[in-house]
């Protein structure tokens, strides 16, 4: 017994001289925010039920938008913040990412606004774990510990596998949601093993202490390169690269429109921003080993995406064939950015400027596809035959983001692919130039699946079924104007853009 009291008086001195880490309120007010705000949410449904559906989408825009005042604050302060011995970081850089973040989950917001209240769903859950998985991607933005960045994914994914499943009397939801699921179970599976081996090696899970020790010769190479195989692979599922892209068309056809608009977008941007952190500040001793890794990824994934999206009837599942092969032209960068620092500088700032634009045209095309499904109940692409008669405005807004997709000039998708290929020329290696023609090769092969859509819109009759004019709601009109002027703008004036340039090597720890 005195053994036992002893033991106990010992632990709570122990205790209490631990010295609590400081922390940053200012820093991770952002995260507050969000955090809160899922919370209010989560009150107001147990507590008002029925009565609170009517404010829950406006807070929870609120709820978004309000972290973009700390955001700003940080941002003009200019002084960069670490915690937790670098595992988690506020710079230049990872709050414009947090930015793209936000925004892009307000339009989720806009999107979801109609689509929810009109469905028979539980609406005050919907936001909440909306916003629960948004507060994963920001997180994810300052994480440079891979705990740290394994967490932060969770919280991304869990409450989307419960999104991709919302529409619950539908069969394909269950169904979009159980194969989402499964798979996201089993790539965190492979990447957490990945990130076991890589600690064990080095000692650490810090990504700059990761770096420095597996550049060492005295670091275990096979244990090493195993692991980055490990990690990239885990990270290829969530960006739906090929061949980890087998979830992607289902559960986009499946799950409810504005859920698969984050998916492709928000989503997505999240696991490259993890991977281009885990990569350029974790891996870049190694580059013998991500670089030959990455650029089959993306070679395979800008190829077969392009390819399948040829194929397709169901606009929803061509987008997703569509998201693949945007995946491939973010991740050709990554491929090259190990030969040199200002070669990852480049890249790390063309795949944040792709992110940036992917997420406005992407965004604004899910909106139309919202919008003619409203009115047609389909999503089948031959309910857009004359849609520039039945409602003109659809039809050229539809036009402007396939053409910004297919990286048509003057719009924002031409400059995203402009940066990628001057990153890939820049690195001046027969692999990068090989990776380019590739990558111009494939952007010639949308040409044929955008312009099929446009062609449908513009040339041939409306249905009988058509509607003569198709109603759209206020929340998804702000949504189309915020996507359409961001598109045009960063095509007009990319200067817009390439401030990303300028925070790029934050992210390098430089």
């Amino acid at each position: 017994m005195l053994d036992l009291l002893s033991s106990l008086i010992g632990f709570f001195a122990t205790t209490a001289e631990f010295n609590r880490p400081p922390i940053d309120w200012h820093a991770i007010a952002p995260e507050l925010c969000l955090l809160g705000g899922g919370a209010i949410i989560t009150l107001i449904d147990v507590i008002w039920r029925e009565k609170g559906r009517a404010i829950t989408s406006a807070l929870a825009g609120l709820f978004l938008l309000a972290p973009l005042i700390p955001i700003l604050t940080l941002a003009i302060d200019s002084e960069d913040r670490s915690m937790f011995n670098g595992a988690y970081v506020i710079d230049k850089y990872s709050l414009i990412v947090k930015a793209i973040f936000l925004l892009s989950g307000y339009v989720v917001i806009l999107l979801s606004t109609n689509y929810v209240a009109e469905g028979e769903y539980w609406e005050n859950e919907y936001y909440g774990m909306l916003l629960s998985s948004i507060l994963g991607m920001v997180i994810m933005a300052s994480a440079r510990d891979l705990i740290t960045i394994f967490v932060a994914l969770e919280l991304l994914s869990i409450p989307a596998y419960m999104l991709a499943t919302w529409r619950k009397k539908d069969l394909k939801s269950n169904e979009a949601g159980l194969k989402y699921y499964l798979m996201g179970v089993f790539a965190s599976a492979i990447m957490l093993y990945g990130m076991s081996l890589i600690f064990g090696a080095s000692g650490s899970t810090i990504l700059q202490e990761i770096n420095a020790s597996i550049s060492t010769e005295e670091t275990s190479t096979s244990i090493i390169t195993l692991g980055i195989i490990f990690v990239t692979i885990g990270f290829g599922f969530k960006v739906s690269a090929f061949p980890f892209h087998t979830w992607a068309p289902d559960t986009y056809e499946g799950a409810p429109t504005p859920v698969t608009a984050f998916l492709a977008v928000a989503s997505k941007a999240a696991g490259f921003v993890a991977l281009m952190n885990i990569v350029v500040v974790g891996f870049l001793g190694r580059e013998d080993v991500f670089q030959p890794l990455i650029w089959i990824l993306a070679a395979l994934s800008m190829t077969a995406g392009n390819v399948m999206a040829l194929r397709q009837k169901n606009i929803v599942r061509l987008m997703a064939y569509s998201g693949i092969a945007q995946a491939g032209f973010m991740l050709a960068p990554l491929a090259v950015a190990g030969e040199s620092l200002e070669i990852a500088d480049k890249s790390v700032s063309a795949v944040v400027t792709y992110l940036a634009i992917y997420a406005a045209m992407n965004l604004g095309a899910f909106a139309i596809i919202l919008a003619v499904s409203r009115t047609t109940k389909t999503a089948e692409i031959d309910s857009y035959h004359g849609l520039f008669r039945t409602s003109p405005s659809l039809a050229v807004m539809m036009t402007i983001f396939l053409a910004s997709l297919a990286g048509i000039p003057p719009l924002g998708g031409w400059f995203a692919k402009f940066s990628v290929f001057t990153s890939l020329t820049s690195a001046d290696t027969n692999w990068g130039y090989g990776l380019a023609v590739i990558a111009a090769i494939n952007a010639v092969i949308a040409f044929g699946y955008y312009g099929r859509i446009a062609m449908k819109m513009w040339v041939e009759e409306p249905h009988e079924t058509h509607s003569p004019q198709m109603k759209v709601p206020v929340s998804l009109t702000t949504a189309l104007v915020i996507t359409v002027s961001m598109t045009l703008a960063f095509g007009v004036a990319p200067g817009i853009v390439t401030h990303f340039t300028d925070v790029s090597l934050i992210a390098l720890g430089g």
